[in-house]
């Protein structure tokens, strides 16, 4: 149950709107009030069910991903997918994934569409599961207790896994193992380019994700992009330094494995994804706090 005071829907209002709000409420009190709103939606509790899903789809993925190139016989993507887990999650961490998707490509040989089966299909379906979730923490930020019908709510989850979460696997490639993906394929001048391009496309397809997100998911009828921006806008730099965090750590923890072995990386990860889904919720209460504000600076 969410304690969160109900966020009357926004109609017909403009962006200057949106920005007079924010400068009658101030930066500090909106974040003040964002993070009780927050806490009163229980949004917590949302994202460490959503950073549950999210470790989830990373592992099914991957293995999915190493079954399919071992059923298409591409063992040069095998090759890459090693290579670059090798040198962006180097020290124990790094051996604990390569030791995993080898054995998984060992077996998807054997067991043929299995190891698709199991990784595609069952991260999709976790996807979708998580997109639900999306929906439920959006909607009890908004003050919304009922979420859609079963049958409409996986609906569109499914079609946001599709493409929120296609674009969120993509930026998260981008900026967390980006730099070594044409150092596997030894690309030169077409590496050196990508080294420094990853940076605002990965940026730029999370940002919209997460714009898609905040305007699709919550059962309401959500106000401009206008006044989505500044939440939308706070999620992504709280994202994109979570993952840029994870990267260094990974490329730095060779440093722990005398001490903690593959336990480091583990954590990292699952650290990760729960960083990136309080970022997430957090900016959606920003977001949801502004026309909260909105209506009571008016009223």
């Amino acid at each position: 149950m969410s304690s969160a005071a109900p966020v009357p829907e926004t109609r017909d209002l403009t962006g200057d709107d949106a920005l007079a709000a924010l400068r009658r409420t101030g930066w500090a009190k909106l974040a003040q009030d964002s993070f009780l709103r927050l806490r009163r939606a229980d949004g917590f509790s949302h994202a460490r069910s959503l950073s549950y899903l999210t470790s989830l789809v990373m592992i099914q993925a991957l293995i999915g991903l190493v079954g399919l190139a071992s059923v298409l016989h591409k063992g040069s993507l095998s090759r890459v997918i090693d290579h670059t887990l090798r040198q962006a999650v180097p020290g124990p961490a790094g051996h604990a994934l390569v030791t995993a998707v080898t054995q998984a490509n060992l077996n998807a040989e054997h067991h043929h569409y299995g190891a698709v089966l199991v990784g595609l299909l069952g991260s999709l379906v976790t996807a979708t599961t998580a997109m639900g979730q999306v929906e439920r923490g959006l909607n009890r930020l908004y003050g919304v207790e009922r979420d859609r019908p079963t049958r409409a709510k996986y609906q569109r989850a499914f079609f946001a896994a599709l493409s929120a979460g296609t674009l969120t696997i993509f930026s998260f490639v981008c900026l967390a193992f980006g730099n070594d993906l044409f150092q596997a394929g030894s690309a030169g001048a077409l590496g050196d380019v990508w080294s420094i391009v990853r940076w605002p496309l990965g940026t730029l397809t999370i940002a919209v994700a997460v714009t898609v997100t905040f305007r699709w998911a919550p059962r309401r009828r959500q106000p401009h992009l206008s006044w989505l921006s500044v939440g939308s806008a706070l999620s992504v730099l709280l994202w994109v330094l979570s993952t840029a965090a994870l990267g260094i750590f990974l490329r730095l923890s060779t440093l722990f494995g005398s001490a903690y072995g593959p336990l480091a990386g583990v954590v990292a990860l699952l650290l990760w994804s729960l960083l990136s889904s309080v970022s997430l919720f957090y900016g959606a209460s920003v977001a949801a706090e502004l026309e909260a504000q909105y209506r009571t600076t008016r009223s």
